[in-house]
């Protein structure tokens, strides 16, 4: 197969299963990106913090420099397919030591990722199922969600990439579902209404929109699993680069007919504000029992993002280990010889998550913690591509943008530097406290020894392919 071929030739063998086609591929990014998740679960927080002008203006902000950062990436995963992805571009354009630390912070980000997602369905279930709003209840709740995720993403990548497929086409129905009912049965407030604010944050730094962003600058990560899942998907130097621009693309243009159209049906601003889940009680006083059963249909879609928050997060542990990069590499490297995949990678994933939610105790501040980490290790490779351009990238792979390359990393890297700051502020310091503690860890191990016996992946070592980028 040609993408065997194309692994071959960065160092790398293939092992596991190939079998995901462009559209599962393409599945994977849109299902961990989630816009029934993210968007309704971080609703309140948005509507809280900037009022419906968040969602007016706030996400097609987000969506579009999103879609900038996603472009960069493309180019890098057509040139480099392989299933380190971000720690391998990384490594390829600025050495081991460049590599290593991306592929730390995407591990705690996706961590964190993965920990949001599951704690904020359990959150979110809980009242539906009548389960007792405790810090026990919620854990024990998060657990099973967690165990569902590790048992499925175990047994094999066809049950997975069948499950994303579902997704995929769940999330387009069941926002289509939501936005027309809301059109058709709901009343709803004048246009102008959109344009409206929320109280300013009590004790916080930043101006309420600002704050706000954090909604859709969550729910616009993840997106980077197209590029974690090349070994597993045909002809990923075309595919890979297209899963990530248009699981972007759909969820800009799906989550914001949502937003807005919920949004409008708001009939008591204060008292949706004052509700322990806005999303929820909106929907509830908009529709009425109709409205409880489109909950549930955004329940489903939360379900479907953590299963796939899961496969990517292993993945990225299995491409680190697999070069030594982590403790325990040689076991968290292992593929099942059953089902081709790696399975101990998958529970530590998930037990990891459970250990970070008790730590962040908030899920406000797994959502900060996860963009933070996430977007500085999207950052990072592409500044290190902007910066290697005049000498050539090794490779060039067949989806780029040419001409264009450096003025996009250029306003690329400028929009991750503005929201790791903004992430990292109040309310959300515990975010930026951890990534700042990680950071310094990491500059303390990598020359306090570990750049002596990290020599970085076999990509490094691997013979030049392919003409040079222009």
């Amino acid at each position: 197969m040609a993408g065997d071929g194309e692994l071959e030739a960065l160092g790398y063998k293939q092992e596991l299963l190939r079998d995901m086609g462009a559209f599962q591929n393409f599945a994977l990014s849109f299902s961990i990106i989630s816009i029934l998740t993210g968007a309704v679960t971080l609703y309140g927080a948005g509507l809280t913090a900037g009022g419906p002008r968040v969602m007016l203006l706030g996400w097609p902000l987000v969506a579009l420099f999103t879609l900038v950062v996603g472009l960069s990436l493309a180019e890098l995963a057509s040139a480099f397919p392989t299933a380190g992805a971000l720690y391998h571009w990384s490594s390829i354009l600025g050495g081991p030591g460049a590599g290593w630390a991306t592929a730390w912070l995407n591990v705690l980000g996706q961590f964190a990722i993965t920990a949001a997602i599951d704690f904020g369905l359990a959150e979110f279930l809980a009242p539906l199922l009548g389960i007792e709003d405790s810090r026990t209840s919620i854990l024990g709740l998060y657990a099973a969600l967690l165990l569902s995720h590790a048992v499925l993403n175990h047994v094999g990548v066809k049950v997975v990439a069948a499950l994303n497929t579902v997704s995929a086409w769940y999330h387009v129905i069941g926002t289509a579902v939501v936005v027309g009912a809301v059109l058709l049965f709901a009343r709803k407030q004048p246009i102008s209404f959109l344009l409206e604010g929320a109280p300013p944050l009590k004790d916080a730094v930043l101006p309420g929109f600002f704050a706000g962003l954090l909604q859709a600058a969550w729910t616009f990560t993840g997106y980077d699993a197209s590029a974690h899942a090349s070994e597993e998907t045909k002809d990923a130097a075309r595919n890979a680069p297209k899963g990530i621009l248009m699981a972007i693309i759909a969820s800009a243009l799906a989550g914001y007919a949502m937003l807005v159209v919920i949004t409008l049906a708001i009939g008591d601003l204060p008292a949706a504000l004052a509700a322990k889940n806005p999303f929820i009680f909106v929907l509830e006083h908009a529709l009425g029992g109709l409205g409880t059963a489109l909950v549930w249909l955004a329940v489903g879609a939360m379900w479907f993002c953590g299963l796939a928050s899961v496969t990517s997060n292993s993945r990225m542990l299995y491409a680190f280990a697999r070069d030594g990069g982590l403790p325990f590499s040689a076991q968290l490297a292992r593929v099942s010889p059953r089902w081709q995949t790696p399975h101990i990678g998958v529970w530590v994933s998930v037990a990891v998550a459970f250990a970070l939610a008790i730590f962040a105790d908030a899920l406000s501040v797994m959502a900060a913690l996860s963009t933070v980490a996430l977007y500085a290790s999207y950052g990072l490779p592409v500044l290190l591509g902007l910066l290697a351009r005049k000498k050539g990238w090794p490779r060039v792979g067949p989806w780029t943008l040419g001409r264009w390359g450096p003025v996009v990393n250029v306003i690329a890297v400028a929009w991750v530097v503005f929201m790791v700051v903004l992430m990292s502020l109040p309310p959300n310091g515990l975010a930026g406290l951890t990534l700042s503690a990680t950071c310094a860890v990491l500059l303390v191990a990598w020359f306090g020894g570990v750049r002596k016996i990290f020599k970085g992946p076999a990509v490094l070592h691997a013979p030049p392919a392919g003409p040079p980028a222009a």
